[in-house]
Formats: structure tokens, sequence, C-alpha cells
């Protein structure tokens, strides 16, 4: 099984914002200085990422989001993930206004170009409070099957569980926290994983056992670890999500994390990577980075 595609998803915004509703757990999320015209500088930042991608062989399926209630709608990886199992999953969102990103078009689309017949249906655990945040809330090792997630109220092992037993994955569910002791509200600024490394910091799981347990199974897995600073994190350094075209892999990384990596780290990703730097500075004012806005699309076995 192979850990990276060629295709994503994006949806490009016309009403940008800092959502209010996921302000509260997202030490990430920042307001946007005054006279800037965030909306505006929100879409072009993902057209011109949408070329620098296609530029360098990838496939992405643009969708325009026209809703004013939705100003999360630039980061779709939250409330779906397609598998090469030939399943769609949909995911329960924590904020109310991010619930409504949920579209019947792209589903509709992903599954009569993707032929798609399996549908897991998770948003239903909304009703319970129960979430799961797609592959924000849960990073994927495609490879060794592995499902890494860490608690916060928008990871709740409730969902974890019967994701991981319908995808024949391991979870690996674990605490991160910021230095503020804050939970880390998403797993994927956290970690990424490529075919050949993973990258994460490490120093925010603090409890030694957890942390232990983490290094073991990356080792396990045969990946290279390569560490990340929390100041990196903060960077949206761990926010990153590689791409594969014709076996040239790809790291797409916003150019905040790119100038945050130091000059080893970089070498040591070349070994494995292009790396693609992208601007994104008021996508990031949101609280997410460049792998929030990429919703990887696998095909099917066929």
């Amino acid at each position: 099984m192979s850990q990276s595609s060629d295709t994503v998803v994006m949806v490009r915004p016309h009403h940008f914002a800092s959502n209010p509703e996921t302000m509260a757990d997202n030490a990430f999320q920042s307001i946007a200085q005054q006279g800037v015209n965030v909306a505006q500088a929100a879409y072009d930042e993902v057209t011109k990422a949408v070329e620098q991608l296609q530029s360098k062989g990838v496939k992405v399926h643009l969708f325009e989001d026209t809703g004013t209630e939705t100003p999360d709608s630039v980061f779709p990886n939250n409330w779906f993930s397609t598998h090469r199992t030939e399943k769609l999953v949909l995911y329960p969102m924590y904020c109310n206004n991010r619930r409504k990103e949920r579209r019947s078009d792209i589903v509709e689309f992903l599954k009569a170009t993707y032929g798609y017949d399996k549908t897991l249906d998770l948003s239903w655990l909304e009703q319970s409070d129960i979430f799961l945040e797609g592959t924000g809330s849960v990073v994927f090792d495609h490879d060794n099957q592995l499902a890494y997630a860490a608690r916060s109220k928008r990871m709740n092992e409730n969902a974890l569980t019967p994701l991981c037993e319908e995808l024949g994955y391991q979870p690996i569910a674990f605490d991160a926290t910021g230095s503020d002791g804050k939970p880390v509200y998403h797993t994927n600024v956290l970690m990424a994983v490529g075919s050949d490394f993973v990258m994460a910091c490490v120093d925010m799981i603090r409890d030694a056992h957890q942390q232990q347990q983490f290094v073991r199974s990356v080792k396990g897995s045969g990946k290279a670890l390569v560490p990340l600073t929390e100041q990196q994190i903060s960077n949206f350094a761990g926010n990153t999500l590689e791409l594969d075209v014709n076996g040239r892999k790809i790291l797409a990384i916003s150019e905040t994390a790119y100038r945050s990596l130091t000059i080893e780290q970089t070498r040591q990703l070349q070994q494995w990577v292009e790396l693609l730097p992208i601007a994104a500075p008021t996508i990031e004012l949101g609280g997410g980075s460049i792998r929030c806005m990429l919703a990887q699309v696998f095909k099917s076995y066929d």
C-alpha cells in the first residue's frame, strides 16, 4: 500500500475569516491585522497554491466555496478522507459552522470519478458530542496501517476505534500539549508521515511512557524520525503532506514552515522528497496550513 497519491481536493474560499467558534482551543489561530483584505488574500493564496501543485504534476480538483457561514472551508481534509479500499469516510466535526462544510456535490463527484462504493459516515456521532476531524485528527501511516491521533476535544477515541476497525488500522492514541499545557488541537500540526520518514515534535508528548511508545512505533514502521521543535510546530513545520507524482515524491510545505527548518533538516528531507514551499500566511491566521488545505484522493486498487 502506498503512503501518498498524486491527486488532491482543494476548496477555494470566497469568505475566509478567522473562525470565532474554533478560537478557544486552536492555539495556532490568530486574528488578521486590521485593514488586510483577508478573504481576497486567502482566495489568492489558494489560486497560487493550485498553480504550483499543478506545475509539479499534481492533479487538483478545485471546488469553489461561496457560502458565507463556512470561514474554514479552505480546510476540506477535516470532513472527509478517501482510501484505496474503495472507502470514503465522513467525520464528526467539533464546531457547528464547520459541519456546514460537508458537501454532497464533492462526495458525489468523488464517488462517480473514483468509484468509492462504501461510505463510512461517522458524522452522526456529533449528536453525542463525539468528534474526530478527519486527517486533521488522525495522521495515517498507510504503509504500516497505523493511525496516529493526539487526544483533544476534536479527537475522541470512541470515534477513532470504529474508524480503525473499519479500515483495518492500528490506533496509536496519545496526549500532546503545548508549553502552555493545552492539548494540541489537531494531530496533523504535530506530525506528518511520508513514505520514508515521520516528522514530529516528540517533546510535546509529555508523558515519558507515551513518548517511548510513539518513538518505538515510528522505528518499528521502518521510517526515519525527523525531530521537530515546538517552535517549528508553531510555524506549521509539522503540517506538511507528501505527494507522489509518478514515483517522484514532493513535500508540500508552507513557506513559513520551510523557513523554520534547519539546514540539516532540509538536507535530511531532501534525501526522500522535493520540498515545495507554498505561501499561505493569510490562511495560517486561521490556524491551519498547507496540509490542512489538501484532502488527498486515493484511488482504489483496481
